[in-house]
């Protein structure tokens, strides 16, 4: 099939054909004189990045961490190749396909490019209630782990880590473990129900926020 360059507007059109239950994406692939993968693709970039997705010019670049989440996440069954595409901002399932091979191979996944906006790697201390801020700032961003660990300046591991302690444990698996540490019987109770609270909250915010879509 002989393939031509479509352009941004007519790739948004095709997209809320789809989106809008008007055609296929089998059909759409025919409309446009492109492969099915591409159509495809539109789909998981605009989900994923919206209309900006086709107006980013030149090679998008990623770090190296999040090359390494996506792949774990992916490998740990978090979600189908599609779905790892669309919560990291992938443009091309190809592009993870070869992560996924390369971290399978042992091989090192470097950031790609240079220049850009830089995540912090490096971890610092956080107290137990920025913890609990750090989590519910992350649920109501959709889990964006790399939006997080910018905004309170931690590594993009803690911010994840947060996430997968609360789910694990409560708010209880927020609590540092090294040092001085309170016997659940001297807590405060006004104190857990606060952070209870800001979770709940933060949840039911997100919950809102993707019923609204």
């Amino acid at each position: 099939m002989s393939k031509r360059k479509v352009s941004v507007v007519d790739k948004i059109y095709a997209v809320n054909l789809y989106l809008d239950g008007k055609e296929s994406q089998r059909r759409i692939a025919d409309m446009f004189d492109v492969s099915l993968a591409s159509v495809q693709q539109w789909i998981r970039n605009y989900e994923s990045m919206g209309a900006n997705a086709f107006t980013l010019k030149g090679n998008k670049k990623y770090s190296k961490e999040l090359k390494q989440q996506a792949v774990v996440d992916y490998l740990a069954g978090y979600g189908s190749q599609d779905d790892i595409c669309k919560k990291y901002g992938i443009r091309s399932k190809a592009k993870l396909q070869i992560w996924i091979k390369k971290y399978n191979g042992h091989e090192e996944l470097k950031s790609s490019g240079t220049g850009g906006s830089i995540i912090m790697t490096k971890g610092r201390k956080t107290t137990f209630e920025e913890r609990v801020e750090i989590v519910q700032y992350c649920i109501a961003h959709d889990r964006n782990y790399a939006k997080t660990a910018e905004q309170y300046q931690v590594s993009y591991q803690q911010a994840r880590n947060y996430i997968v302690k609360y789910e694990a444990g409560g708010i209880e698996a927020l609590r540092d473990n090294r040092g001085k540490r309170k016997r659940p019987d001297e807590m405060s109770e006004l104190e857990k129900l606060r952070a209870e609270v800001k979770i709940l909250k933060a949840e039911k915010e997100c919950a809102e926020m993707e019923a609204s879509f």
